[in-house]
């Protein structure tokens, strides 16, 4: 890596140090599954040093929650903070963020005030990895978790030290969900990302499939994991299912089916934190689902929350597959985006999520829309792609700038962004949305 990162380094030391200068922060952290890994980051290193801490989990940081801070001596936001100009209103803050930032005087460690992209390169769990020199593990969670595989740039420091301390492994592999916590008939037959024609949801389907590859899916009365196959079955089974996906018109998926896996080797084999990408999928179940707390247990080793982790996890992927199955028939192309009207089909919770799964390789941005809890509101998610962001897209700009005129809080990444608006206002934003996008690509 040919970047300077010592400033950025210099300026997480730094920010430990304030942190640890304080006598009782009370640890605010987002409840995805960045927020929830950040927010577990720095509660070990407030265990670790014996220091008083308190923590909770929002789901914004907009009015509503900047008042109820108000008389709070000490706060250390994760994963938000950065930005919302009011916590300049607040008393010792110390920001953990990533997002795109302006107009914040708090003491605030940003990847992106330091030239790091911290939508692509560096998440907040990164950031407070780096900050407290502990769990570069739940590191690279939140970065997979946060959109931003393949890790690249300061995510590389979060590999090299994990590697180093023996947190972390790399293998080039199948990305699915479950290879090594599911039986392979399971693996393959509920597998929703990416949805395998004729196989997902089709265990009989899929057993044949397996049987004519002549893949075993017992070894004696043991059931048999995709980790578990030979070299030769691993690669007679990505084969097919790379023939399969071309076949039936999915190339896009095809060509994401094998990449670089982070194996986090601390955790527990056949469990789903072993493997990254399954562990930021169970954060956010917790999160989405409304037990953030959960997820932060699971994170700090704590077994028993395992169990309730794992049935939130269940949970949550029935939900997204229905809202797949929901988008499927429902978007709608409003010209430079397409768009996902979600209000009573899906939680404002998992929309966001349900819209990066649909957009595949579509050339625009989806924005869906979901209800809020008390109706009163729409809950704004937007996603795009890699190739987007590189022709000048910039979502959190985006979703700003609609606000703007709308009412409401906006922004985010370039990547991925999000609007919280009034009902009434709704065609008033998608008309400034849809002029911003017209004239920034």
């Amino acid at each position: 890596m040919s970047f300077d990162f010592s400033p950025f380094l210099g300026a997480c030391a730094e920010a430990r140090r304030i942190a640890f200068s304080f006598s009782n922060p009370l640890i605010v952290h987002h409840l995805d599954c960045d927020g929830v890994s950040s927010g577990a980051i720095v509660e070990s290193a407030f265990r670790a040093g014996w220091k008083k801490h308190r923590r909770i989990c929002i789901k914004k940081l907009g009015d509503t929650e900047l008042d109820s801070l108000k008389d709070e001596k000490e706060i250390i936001f994760v994963d938000l903070g950065g930005g919302n100009p009011r916590v300049n209103e607040l008393h010792d803050v110390l920001i953990i963020d990533h997002h795109q930032t302006k107009d914040v005087t708090k003491h605030q460690i940003n990847p992106l005030l330091y030239g790091i992209d911290g939508g692509d390169e560096l998440s907040a769990a990164g950031t407070a990895a780096l900050v407290f020199d502990t769990h570069y593990d739940l590191g690279v969670v939140g970065a997979v978790g946060d959109m931003q595989y393949p890790l690249r740039g300061a995510n590389r420091l979060l590999i090299e030290r994990g590697k180093a301390n023996g947190e972390i492994e790399l293998a080039n592999e199948l990305r699915m969900f479950g290879r090594y916590s599911r039986p392979i008939i399971q693996f393959l037959a509920y597998s929703d990302e990416p949805y395998l024609p004729g196989l997902s949801f089709n265990e009989l389907n899929t057993e044949k499939f397996l049987a004519d590859l002549q893949i075993p899916v017992q070894k004696g009365d043991k059931w048999r994991t995709y980790s578990d196959l030979t070299v030769p079955e691993k690669k007679r089974l990505v084969s097919a299912l790379t023939d399969l996906l071309v076949e039936k018109g999915k190339a896009y998926a095809s060509q994401n089916l094998v990449g670089e896996t982070y194996l986090l080797t601390k955790r527990e084999k056949t469990s789903e934190t072993y493997d990254a990408s399954e562990f930021s999928t169970m954060l956010n179940a917790c999160g989405r689902h409304g037990r953030p707390d959960i997820g932060v247990a699971v994170c700090l080793g704590e077994k028993w929350a395992e169990k309730e982790a794992s049935d939130l996890l269940r949970l949550h992927k029935t939900r997204i597959r229905e809202g797949i199955l929901f988008a499927r028939e429902s978007i709608v192309d409003f010209g430079p985006f397409l768009f996902l009207d979600a209000r009573e089909k899906i939680e404002d919770s998992i929309v966001g999520i349900v819209c990066g799964m649909a957009i595949g390789g579509s050339p625009k941005p989806i924005i869906g829309i979901a209800s809020s809890e008390d109706g009163k509101a729409i809950k704004v998610s937007s996603r795009g792609t890699r190739a987007q962001i590189n022709a000048g897209l910039n979502l959190g700009n985006a979703m700003a700038y609609a606000v703007k005129s709308s009412g409401g809080v906006g922004g985010g990444h370039k990547i991925a962004a999000g609007a919280n608006i009034p009902a009434e206002n709704l065609n008033i934003f998608l008309t400034s949305l849809a002029g911003f996008l017209r004239q920034k690509p």
